[in-house]
């Protein structure tokens, strides 16, 4: 390693080494251990070969130094090609050490990167509904990506890195000693010289490079959100062109302008750092080669001495900043550990029950509920906020009672705002009821395992969503091991079977972000689609007609047609037209259900409902003209 490559580890170390000062406790000590023990094996050997590496960097030079002795001494051919041939030896030794220490780094890293990731990623699934809505999604993701790969850094860099320069740095230091206190000494009282700027510009250099990160980071924002479908057609309709390419010229041109300053930084501080460099060589060479002409020096202790100077600055340079590097390393497990310790509300029982077979009821029992703290659900770091709001538990449904009986159609009518989404909710576990009992079946949904739950119940959303994947991905999700006859079987019945004939590429058709290569009806019918290939006994219908037009409408009634029949339903609509044939009918106002029994009834009744009816319908004979 020469001396230029010496001056940008240097640099390197100092760049990345992000100076966080916290402790960290033994817990998550003891928590990295637990992660580490499966790849103990090979992390031992990995430590093995980085110190037989570390030797073999301080052999070569001491070597090389017999070689100009002998020749010196005109030593016998053989000697000469002998400690060449030795030299070969140790490098090819060195190569193969090193290959071998790099497969095994790549293998602890990535392994240890698959099970952070799948433990993370296992642990987030497991999250309530409540998470994902208070969550940013970013900040999320890069738990799994910035994170995981900060903790794998402990291992395969920092790690070995330490045990590699520590001992590189002993070894150096007894040979140079051995060979001349004199000269070591020199050595030393220049590495502050070298060292300190160093760290100077690695913080300045860290400094630009974060900030130019910020910069990148709020283009992908407007990128991403831009990009967007949704994105691209607000800013086609109320964006202003100019405001939005001026506003990402700017931060891009500061971008460039980092980018400047930063190789400027950086070539002056090598420049800088390869003159100290130079002159530190010149110091050995000439005091090494006076004391050589005094005679108390070989020539061949010199050209050692020389070349153990760059094995010496390099391991310093890097040790001088690990601490650093570990805390860094460090923070990121308990960052990692921070979304792995946070539980999730909603949890299965040790041993649950599966829903009985045949016909399902549904019943609410005196539920009351109100959505959870974001102190109970979420993390102040994810959402971006110093500290997360406590407030929560503020009952949004009280007492709500009702029964469905097996292949009845229960529907949920109210205001917006009331609680009817929130009552839908409660039946799949997405939150648990605060008091009172949710039962499917006649069992208590709690005691239900999330298996037994998904296999029994199906939902149909007013978004209708889906993933940017194929339109036959998008409908075995609902149940993997379905057959290309049953594809379109409920392709068929859900009216869609002509459309997705008509596409290029069938069913393999990618459907793009949510789904908005389809129209609104077309992704609904492909939801409900997926909903009959389900098989489910309990069909929840949450606005499922609410943004669409008369004919989509018309369409996706015939599908939900075929998806109701023969199924417990409960339904929620804001149109009134589509509960008409409702077996029971719940009026929802404020958490509460006001009002309950058959269309015919509630009109007669001349309450709640009817008001909703009569503003919906309008039935009220027109105004008479003013004269």
């Amino acid at each position: 390693m020469d001396m230029e490559v010496t001056a940008w580890t240097s640099l390197h170390h100092a760049m990345n080494a992000q100076d966080d000062r916290r402790p960290v406790s033994k817990a998550t000590l003891r928590r990295i251990a637990a992660f580490a023990r499966p790849h103990r094996r090979p992390l031992a050997a990995f430590l093995l070969f980085s110190v037989l590496l570390a030797m073999l960097a301080v052999a070569t030079p001491v070597l090389a130094g017999r070689v100009v002795n002998a020749i010196v001494d005109r030593s016998a051919a053989s000697t000469v090609v002998g400690l060449a041939v030795l030299i070969a030896v140790l490098a090819v030794a060195e190569g193969g050490l090193g290959l071998a220490n790099r497969w095994l780094s790549a293998r602890i890293g990535e392994g240890l990167i698959l099970d952070l990731r799948t433990a993370v990623f296992d642990h987030v699934q497991r999250m309530p509904i409540a998470f994902f809505t208070r969550t940013r999604t970013g900040a999320l993701v890069s738990r799994l990506n910035n994170d995981v790969i900060g903790a794998q850094r402990a291992f395969s860099d920092t790690l070995s890195g330490v045990v590699s320069n520590l001992v590189t740095l002993l070894l150096t230091f007894a040979v140079m000693v051995g060979i001349s206190w004199q000269v070591t000494l020199l050595a030393l009282l220049l590495l502050p010289v070298f060292v300190l700027p160093a760290r100077r510009m690695g913080t300045r250099l860290a400094g630009l490079r974060r900030e130019a990160a910020l910069h990148d980071a709020a283009m992908s924002t407007q990128m991403t959100e831009r990009f967007s479908a949704p994105g691209a057609t607000l800013v086609k309709l109320f964006g202003r062109p100019d405001r939005e390419s001026a506003e990402f010229a700017a931060r891009a041109r500061r971008v460039r302008d980092i980018g400047v300053r930063t190789a400027m930084v950086q070539h002056v501080f090598i420049t800088a750092l390869t003159m100290v460099s130079a002159l530190a060589l010149a110091l050995v060479y000439g005091l090494g080669g006076w004391m050589s002409l005094r005679g108390h020096l070989d020539a061949g202790a010199v050209v050692s001495l020389a070349l153990l100077l760059t094995r010496l600055y390099a391991p310093l340079t890097a040790l001088a900043g690990s601490r650093v590097e570990v805390m860094s390393a460090l923070v990121s497990f308990e960052r990692v550990f921070e979304v792995l310790d946070l539980r999730p509300l909603v949890a299965e029982r040790p041993e649950p029950r599966t829903v009985p077979d045949g016909p399902v009821a549904v019943e609410f029992d005196g539920v009351t509920f109100g959505y959870p703290a974001a102190d109970k659900v979420s993390l102040a770091s994810l959402e971006a906020v110093a500290a997360l709001d406590t407030r929560g538990g503020v009952d949004v449904l009280h007492d709500v009672s009702f029964r469905a009986e097996p292949g009845q159609m229960v529907a949920l009518v109210g205001s917006s705002g009331a609680g009817k989404s929130t009552i839908a909710q409660l039946l799949p576990r997405l939150y648990d009821a605060d008091s009172g009992t949710v039962r499917l079946g006649g069992v208590d949904v709690r005691d239900l395992s999330f298996a037994s739950i998904r296999a029994t119940l199906g939902m149909v959303t007013q978004d209708g969503h889906l993933f940017h994947e194929s339109i036959r991905d998008n409908l075995l999700l609902a149940r993997p091991e379905a057959s290309e006859d049953e594809l379109w079987d409920v392709l068929r019945r859900a009216r869609l079977d002509a459309l997705i004939e008509g596409l290029p590429d069938g069913l393999d058709t990618i459907v793009g972000e949510r789904g908005y290569r389809l129209s609104g009806g077309e992704r609904q019918r492909l939801t409900i689609a997926r909903l009959l290939l389900a098989r489910q006994r309990v069909v929840i219908l949450d606005e499922a007609t609410a943004h669409l037009d008369s004919t989509s409408e018309a369409a996706v009634q015939e599908a939900l047609a075929e998806a109701l029949d023969g199924r417990t339903a409960v339904v929620i609509a804001h149109r009134l037209s589509t509960v008409r044939a409702a077996d029971q009918i719940l009026v929802v106002e404020e958490g509460r259900i006001v009002e309950r029994g058959t269309h015919d009834e509630l009109l007669a009744a001349g309450g709640r409902y009817a008001d909703l009816y009569e503003t919906q319908f309008d039935t009220r004979p027109p105004l008479e003209p003013v004269a």
